[in-house]
């Protein structure tokens, strides 16, 4: 199989590139945009989102345990819903939801406008969502928490080599190195479909000369022939994210919002009931 041509950018300084729009902006077809939330909303923020979700999803949230953490599932299903809202130009309380062999939501084919792509992940009290059209697309975002363990769980999971690099790397980096793989893998496994039912060693990544991730193996039955594009980057403190993307995308296409509850869909929708 030929090896996957993976662009990989890395750049951990994007405070004065995120912004807060006053409405929904356009996507184009060579951009991705990438939205951040905070997950910790007021509870008429909440009370809004809520509004927005099916009853499948009021079932999903109902199985939390604790009440935070179905609080934190609302927002992020309700923001979610807000933005395809947007970008479809529907109702976001009309959109139906399928979901692949391993839980990815996508559109269902009923409403789908086929060439809408997203995805999203959540960690602790913030979440990260990913849209682009044509294009699959993996999002993930962790915390990161102290990991003394970041060796020992790294030969279990990852392969030979990246934990042999982990293990060469000086020990107070080894956490931010470790999270920057993980969120790096995910985000592949993600966009391809298969998440973490795969073994995060079925894609293998090294550091080139810049100590950026350049990918060296990978699965071949994972289908990753073409082109991709991996932006690992940090859109909070104390955070690791990353997104893949199956195609060639310039750095310069990557646009990076903020949501709020103020933002404006332009739909015949309003935010609050």
């Amino acid at each position: 199989m030929p090896k996957p041509s993976l662009i990989v950018t890395d750049n951990n300084n994007l405070d004065p590139v995120w912004h807060q729009p006053l409405q929904l902006p356009s996507l184009n077809s060579d951009q991705v945009h990438l939205w951040r939330a905070g997950l910790e909303r007021t509870e008429g923020e909440i009370e809004a989102l809520s509004t927005l979700l099916s009853a499948d999803e009021f079932e999903r949230a109902n199985r939390f345990r604790f009440a935070q953490h179905r609080r934190r599932f609302i927002v992020a299903r309700g923001i979610l819903r807000h933005l395809l809202g947007g970008y479809l130009k529907t109702n976001p309380q009309s959109l139906i939801f399928a979901y692949g062999a391993q839980g990815k939501p996508l559109l269902a084919q009923t409403q789908q406008d086929s060439i809408l792509q997203f995805n999203l992940s959540h960690s602790q009290e913030h979440v990260l969502l990913g849209f682009t059209l044509n294009h699959s697309i993996g999002v993930d975002l962790e915390y990161q928490r102290p990991m003394p363990d970041a060796l020992k769980i790294a030969r279990r999971f990852f392969s030979f080599g990246e934990s042999k690099m982990l293990e060469e790397t000086k020990i107070e980096q080894q956490a931010q190195l470790f999270f920057q793989l993980w969120t790096a893998k995910e985000a592949c496994l993600k966009a391809v479909g298969t998440g973490l039912a795969d073994s995060l060693a079925s894609v293998e990544f090294t550091l080139d000369h810049s100590n950026s991730l350049s990918l060296q193996t990978v699965r071949a039955d994972l289908g990753m022939t073409a082109d991709w594009s991996l932006f690992s980057f940090v859109p909070f403190s104390n955070y690791s994210a990353a997104i893949a993307i199956n195609a060639p995308i310039l750095k310069q296409n990557i646009n990076y919002w903020h949501w709020h509850s103020n933002l404006s869909i332009a739909v015949n929708h309003n935010f609050y009931p």
